[in-house]
């Protein structure tokens, strides 16, 4: 289908800002959130994370509500009437990941509602896929934006593997960054939302959109190789859509956490779609000041690649943003600023 899609305002809480402005900044310039954090590792030490400074000290699923609804209402606030018109698609971990930090997805929705005073619209819902969930929630948006039946859809993300459950559970499968571990990520958390409306003639716009499901996901039972083939298809869907080819992809988002499978995925997709000549392609990711901040990358990775645009320091046009899950959902979106179809 056509993307029928634009992206017009953002929102974000981080550990290295608590709105979208200074969130990107931060991370343009190369700042981390990483500091030490009340959980101790394997070998006595204390585990770093990525914990985001709030001027509260709430903790489990008011503070995640909390931060989900300063991103919202951030990105509600840009646009007039939005927060009258929009559907809410709230983007989680999924729900038999260890550690979550929040029960019913339903109930932190009704608890962000309450806190911003906001009304969710008919066809608001819950999209539980952990870090692709913005690839998803991105599917479901320019469904609802092309049925007319709706003006404004947010998109919004929240986070957080800075607990007891989850640390506990990545320590003995060994997969934290450690000083006996390097092969592993940083724990984070962080909120984000974008606000999204039908393409028309907003200077962002979502080109092309693939969704697939990689056979042999880091956990995989069955030992089959890592090749690397979701995302691929993930990108060759997306670009498809586009009508562009790899080679005119101006740089790259990825959610790469820290561990060597998914740069590797990363890679192989790449390399297998560049045909002939072409530019350098940079690669950004958030990870690098944030961690793995889990459902919230995609959210925070549109409003890098959406600010950027805005200030002009883009690394080119299009982008292509990329994310998958453990369970191997892999999605991939291209957008491009000054778009037009």
């Amino acid at each position: 289908m056509s993307a029928m899609l634009d992206i017009v305002s953002i929102g974000m809480v981080t550990a290295v800002g608590l709105d979208a402005s200074s969130s990107c900044a931060a991370m343009r310039a190369k700042l981390d959130g990483f500091q030490e954090t009340q959980f101790v590792g394997s070998s006595s030490e204390w585990v770093v994370g990525a914990p985001v400074p709030l001027p509260h000290n709430w903790i489990g699923e008011e503070r995640m509500a909390r931060m989900a609804a300063a991103a919202i209402s951030e990105s509600l606030a840009q646009a007039p009437g939005a927060r009258e018109q929009a559907v809410l698609l709230l983007c989680l971990a999924e729900e038999s990941r260890p550690g979550r930090p929040y029960g019913k997805g339903s109930a932190l929705l009704d608890r962000i509602a309450a806190i911003i005073n906001f009304e969710p619209r008919a066809g608001s819902q819950i999209v539980a896929h952990g870090r692709p969930s913005g690839h998803v929630a991105l599917n479901l948006a320019r469904k609802i934006l092309a049925s007319n039946q709706e003006r404004f859809v947010v998109i919004a993300g929240i986070d957080s593997y800075l607990t007891k459950a989850a640390i506990s559970e990545y320590l003995s499968a060994e997969r934290l960054l450690t000083p006996d571990n390097p092969n592993g990520f940083i724990p984070g958390e962080a909120a984000a939302a974008v606000l999204c409306c039908k393409a028309g003639s907003n200077p962002f716009q979502l080109l092309g959109l693939g969704l697939t499901h990689e056979r042999a996901p880091i956990y995989n039972s069955s030992d089959l190789p890592m090749r690397g083939d979701g995302m691929t298809d993930a990108y060759r869907l997306a670009l498809e859509e586009t009508e562009i080819d790899m080679n005119n992809i101006g740089y790259r988002i990825s959610d790469l956490i820290g561990e060597q499978y998914w740069f590797k995925q990363s890679a192989l997709a790449s390399l297998r779609l560049l045909r002939g000549r072409h530019e350098f392609q940079d690669l950004w990711s958030p990870a690098e000041s944030l961690g793995n901040i889990g459902a919230a990358v995609v959210p925070v990775m549109l409003g890098m690649a959406w600010m950027a645009a805005r200030k002009g320091y883009a690394a080119s046009n299009p982008v292509l943003i990329e994310a998958s899950s453990d369970a191997g959902i892999c999605g991939a979106a291209v957008f491009a600023a000054g778009a037009t179809r």
